[in-house]
């Protein structure tokens, strides 16, 4: 008799367990793009916490290719804010046949002011490269390949940028920037529950972004087509190893890939700092 009632208790228990955990799944899945949204500033900081942000510095090191996978590493060895354009790559010339599938890791500082101006610095073999966003044009400085002056973005590096220059990603203030922003629906990222959201651009761009279900945070978010071996391929960037820097939550390691290349590329920050006093003359072309 104890035995039956035991079992009896067992089955009510996991009964109330598996209706309390698709009431919990049901109340999810009833989240609105707009409540989901809402999770993940509240999750990176809160809306107060980032207006108060105007500017912001990087520093920390990026992979790179030698050898062949160089060219293809300048283009897509890039985060989730200002690094759009063809960046400073070792030179496949000075690179054995060997070394084609090889990374280094380059050191590089990026800083990025409002409304939406950047300036990424990336050092190779005792030597800067310079790529800068003004809000409006990009320029570049590539010395590594001989090349002392100073160079205007390419068409797609001009669309990547004004794409990608926002300092708090797409999500947070969306409505300000005129962005329109929809829950496409649930979806599985390195094994975790997210939302996938749809975010319109005021220029009519699309773009998706994951949000965990659990913490809320972006993980996972589309990044500018590649055009490689004469086609262009999907791009995926990944977000992880979440930090609070003076109330803002920002992710210290962004990896990349291309879809159909290996290996990933990653970007990694070693240091933060909101609000550093930049001046307006870093963003001007020389």
């Amino acid at each position: 008799m104890l035995r039956k009632s035991f079992l009896c208790c067992t089955f009510l228990s996991l009964a109330i367990s598996l209706a309390v955990g698709a009431d919990t799944q049901t109340a999810s899945a009833k989240l609105s793009a707009a409540e989901v949204v809402d999770r993940n500033v509240s999750a990176r900081g809160g809306l107060a916490a980032w207006r108060a942000v105007q500017t912001m510095s990087w520093k920390g090191k990026m992979d790179a290719g030698t050898g062949d996978s160089a060219a293809r590493s300048q283009r897509y060895a890039q985060g989730r804010v200002a690094p759009t354009s063809r960046m400073a790559q070792p030179n496949p010339m000075n690179a054995g046949q060997g070394d084609a599938d090889k990374q280094v890791q380059l050191p590089f500082v990026l800083e990025m002011k409002r409304p939406r101006k950047s300036r990424m610095e990336l050092e190779f073999a005792g030597k800067t490269a310079v790529q800068v966003y003004d809000g409006t044009n990009g320029w570049k400085l590539r010395p590594f390949l001989n090349r002392n002056d100073v160079e205007p973005y390419t068409a797609e590096e001009m669309k990547a940028a004004a794409e990608q220059s926002d300092l708090d990603g797409v999500l947070i203030d969306y409505k300000a920037k005129g962005s329109k922003v929809e829950l496409e629906g649930t979806d599985k990222v390195e094994g975790h529950d997210t939302y996938k959201l749809k975010v319109t651009a005021s220029s009519g761009d699309v773009r998706h972004v994951w949000v965990d279900a659990q913490s809320f945070l972006d993980v996972k978010m589309d990044g500018t087509p590649r055009r490689m071996d004469g086609k262009y391929r999907k791009v995926n960037i990944y977000l992880r190893d979440y930090r609070t820097v003076q109330g803002v939550t920002i992710p210290y390691l962004i990896e990349t890939e291309v879809e159909g290349y290996r290996p990933t590329h990653k970007m990694t920050i070693e240091s933060v700092v909101v609000n550093p006093k930049l001046e307006d003359s870093l963003f001007t072309k020389p």
